[in-house]
């Protein structure tokens, strides 16, 4: 996204989870807690699992070299491994990433960072529930008429009106609630997927590795992103209860109907009198661009086998800038919200 375009629709603070370097920090916090867990169930040995965890602590990569790897290897973890093992000693270097695959690091790598994404926008989805609820609270008595098929219909009040934003909100957050333990799951399973790699202490290994990254114990899920699709759709129906709201008040703010007034909106270059609804706007088009996102998200649920590179790369294409779109409303419906003013447009 231009810096531009990052100004109206973008959302620095959840972008951040999905830099390169992000991404790597967590690769890095899949392998020191991998050898943890290793050293702990007596695979490597302890003093191997302390060089590797001060190597990753350590660690800066050489990006032109890994961008180089990347190019090639269609992943980022072999030549990541490759660079901390110029690190580590020999008999250390033999320890790293031992009987995991790349899938492994960079799956739990991303779920490390969707835990911190669903933090934040619970936290949004919160505060807007909360600002929402206090313009009912405050203008809920106030008599505006009723709109249905672009049609006016029967005056009813701000109350009804704002409960129609507020409700969906509500439920988004208990469907997060839910999402939660099917999607913060560890990633572990071998070359291909049934641990066999890891030997006969597996189980335990793939337990400590989870308890060290805060996250929950799982069967191998390489090909079943099941999770990460409802976690589209779920992002996708935030934006398109969002732009519902959008929606609302950029007709409630046209001249003629004026049922509401929203303070900063935008101007034109040679329309003085103009004052646009910019915010209401943008949360449109981000419902339909999300929209759009999810569906493609759910076609990589198309895996072949037991991993897809073509599928893997799509995911890794679509979910970013989806996640972004929900951050954006979230952050864009909260501010409209202080902008609102209701207009009386009925008689009670």
């Amino acid at each position: 996204m231009t810096p531009l375009l990052a100004a109206l629709a973008g959302d620095a603070e959840v972008e951040s989870l999905f830099t390169d370097a992000a991404d790597v920090a967590g690769m890095l916090r899949f392998e020191a807690a991998l050898a943890g867990a290793q050293a702990g169930a007596g695979v490597i040995p302890h003093e191997h699992a302390d060089a590797i965890a001060r190597a990753c602590a350590s660690f800066t990569p050489d990006w032109p070299e890994l961008c180089a790897d990347m190019a090639r290897d269609g992943v980022a973890i072999p030549g990541l491994l490759r660079q901390v093992r110029r690190m580590l000693g020999a008999e250390a270097a033999a320890s790293l990433h031992k009987g995991a695959t790349s899938q492994d690091a960079i799956d739990t790598s991303l779920v490390l960072r969707l835990a911190e994404l669903l933090d934040i926008l619970d936290v949004r989805l919160a505060l807007l529930g909360d600002a929402l609820a206090s313009l009912a609270a405050r203008d809920g008595a106030l008599p505006i008429m009723a709109q249905t098929r672009m049609q006016q219909a029967l005056p009813f009040t701000v109350a009804d009106k704002v409960a129609a934003w507020l409700q969906p909100l509500l439920r988004h957050r208990a469907r997060l609630a839910q999402l939660r333990p099917r999607l913060l799951l560890v990633q572990l399973g071998g070359p291909v997927g049934d641990r066999a790699s890891l030997g006969p202490q597996a189980a335990d290994i793939a337990a400590d590795l989870a308890q060290r990254l805060g996250l929950a114990a799982a069967p191998a899920w390489h090909a079943q992103r099941d999770a990460i699709a409802e976690l589209g759709g779920w992002l996708a129906l935030v934006c398109g209860s969002l732009g519902k709201f959008g929606q609302d008040l950029a007709l409630m703010s046209q001249n003629g109907i004026a049922a509401v007034r929203l303070a900063g909106g935008g101007g034109s270059s040679a329309m003085a009198h103009k004052h646009n609804p910019v915010r209401a706007e943008v949360l449109v088009a981000l419902a339909r661009y999300a929209a759009g996102l999810s569906g493609t998200l759910a076609q990589a649920m198309v895996h072949e086998n037991e991993r897809s590179g073509a599928a893997w790369t799509l995911e890794w294409l679509t979910l970013p800038p989806l996640a972004t779109a929900a951050a954006a409303s979230l952050r864009l419906a909260l501010a409209l919200t202080s902008d609102l003013t209701f207009l009386q447009t009925a008689r009670a």
